[in-house]
């Protein structure tokens, strides 16, 4: 029987709140042995870690049935998906990360629990260059990202024309490297201000999954 209680979840201020703690974070995918196995991709899974290695979020592809997995059978990267980002600390779930299906202009739209848009990740038109905008809740780009030709692994967060931040893929190992495509990355927040740098964590998600995870046959 309910108390009459009404369920709290984090609104943008205490995100913001939140994310203003983390000067940069560790992002470590999880992957499970089946995959190894059967080299098939699962739903993404991800731990955080912050700077002093303790363990503050964890993000996880939500959904399920017979579609989503005919979805990542077929689409592989292309794919369409939902995550969810919480905090370990709370239990609260911060953040709701849902990517539509892009052929080439990908995107992710970041909400809170409730529902309501922090911001978006769009990729913007290039031959060579690795371009996104990152856009406020009004659709006003606030932030670029970008990618240099010669630092295949490196993503500069760029506000204003400085680099505020970066997204860097790094050395996961040699048996992970050949085997897996487990991917860790640094994620550098401290030049950024604390509204932008939950929208900088989320396009960790979408950088690994355009960029870095290998379809498989």
């Amino acid at each position: 029987m309910s108390d009459g209680s009404a369920l709290v979840t984090p609104g943008p201020k205490a995100i913001a709140d939140r994310f203003s703690t983390f000067e940069r974070l560790t992002v470590r995918q999880r992957k499970r042995w089946m995959e190894i196995l059967l080299s098939f991709e699962f739903k993404n899974a991800y731990d955080v870690y912050d700077d002093r290695q303790q363990a503050v979020l964890n993000a996880r592809e939500v959904g399920g049935g017979v579609g989503e997995f005919f979805r990542r059978a077929f689409l592989g990267p292309l794919r369409p998906f939902t995550m969810q980002v919480a905090d370990i600390a709370t239990g609260d779930v911060l953040l709701n990360i849902h990517r539509p299906f892009r052929f080439f202009f990908h995107r992710i739209e970041v909400r809170t629990a409730q529902g309501s848009l922090l911001g978006a990740i769009q990729r913007k038109w290039s031959w060579l260059r690795r371009i996104y905008t990152i856009e406020d809740a009004q659709g006003q780009e606030v932030a670029e990202i970008f990618g240099p030709i010669l630092k295949p692994w490196t993503f500069e967060i760029r506000t204003q024309g400085a680099v505020g931040g970066t997204i860097t893929k790094r050395w996961s190992g040699f048996g992970k490297e050949l085997f897996t495509d487990a991917d860790n990355f640094g994620v550098e927040l401290g030049g950024l201000p604390p509204e932008l740098r939950c929208l900088a964590f989320a396009a960790t998600v979408l950088v690994d999954v355009v960029h870095f995870e290998r379809a498989k046959g």
